[in-house]
């Protein structure tokens, strides 16, 4: 993934990937970790954490005063963008009620999923529909795509809006514990008065709403 490591034109912070240097790069920064009392293992650049839901990496970067340092980000699989639905079953938007281990909560948020490595985004937003819903798309309209946290993602989501004909519970075990839907007007209140949090769900909500399908 060439495209991960490019120094656009006035980039601040400029990616150091020659292997020659690199060495010498995590040496110097590992000794001035060590000075400070920090791990020097955390000068190392590379892949830090991998697992089959993504990897973390470490780049190796000069910054705008030219000094060394490093910067952490994360990527999905493959860098395969992730793919969030709104679907709409007879004029209301179904969401769903999901546990989340990260902030140890239940949230109420659109179906939501990875991305497949060298699949069509429209692909795998079809699929998380009939996972997480039982649900066929009727119609799919794309919403473009949302960069999640451009502070740490490298890996966008793709937003769509879907219309379905009906709709289950399932997904139990990902944490689904059912499904509520809620007229437009009421996903707007639920958005204003923080009953619903999540950004994919906010920012999809925003994008149809603006193209006028809500």
């Amino acid at each position: 993934m060439p495209e991960l490591f490019v120094n656009p034109e006035g980039a601040p912070f400029e990616i150091i990937d020659d292997p020659a240097r690199l060495d010498a790069i995590e040496a110097e920064l590992g000794e001035d970790l060590a000075r400070r009392g920090l791990p020097a293992s955390w000068g190392r650049v590379g892949v830090v954490y991998e697992d089959p839901y993504g990897m973390t990496l470490r780049d190796a970067v000069r910054r705008p005063d030219g000094s060394l340092g490093t910067y952490t980000r994360r990527l999905n699989p493959g860098n395969a963008p992730g793919v969030v639905i709104l679907p709409v079953c007879s004029g209301e938007v179904v969401l769903l009620r999901h546990f989340r281990h990260s902030t140890r909560q239940w949230h109420l948020e659109l179906p939501r999923g990875y991305g497949t490595p060298g699949a069509v985004a429209d692909d795998d937003a079809r699929r998380e529909l009939l996972e997480e819903l039982g649900a066929l798309a009727t119609a799919l309209v794309p919403l473009g795509v949302v960069h999640p946290d451009t502070g740490q993602m490298s890996t966008a989501a793709a937003l769509y809006y879907a219309e379905i004909e009906e709709f289950r519970d399932t997904g139990e075990e990902e944490g689904i514990g059912g499904t509520v839907a809620v007229a437009p007007a009421i996903l707007a209140e639920l958005i204003r008065t923080g009953g619903i949090t999540d950004g994919f769900t906010v920012n999809a909500y925003a994008q149809a709403l603006l193209r006028g399908l809500l």
